[in-house]
């Protein structure tokens, strides 16, 4: 089988609930059931939106000189 898209194990977060939405502020979520609420927090009515997560940068891979590649 192919490999997933989409991970099941999802911590739930506001941040990236189809219920949310940015407030004006830019830092806070404007929940349609509890109000204005920490980006981070979370309630039992959560459902993932994979559009609004934003996916962790990559690590940096090392550099390699020709040298590397030579056999002595």
């Amino acid at each position: 089988m192919g490999k997933k898209l989409l991970n099941k194990d999802i911590t739930p977060n506001c941040a990236y609930c189809l219920k949310g939405a940015v407030a004006v502020d830019g830092v806070n979520i404007f929940c349609n059931r509890k109000g204005i609420v920490k980006p981070d927090f979370s309630c039992r009515r959560f459902k993932y939106d994979p559009i609004r997560r934003v996916p962790k940068i990559p690590k940096e891979l090392e550099k390699f000189s020709a040298d590397d590649f030579k056999i002595d």
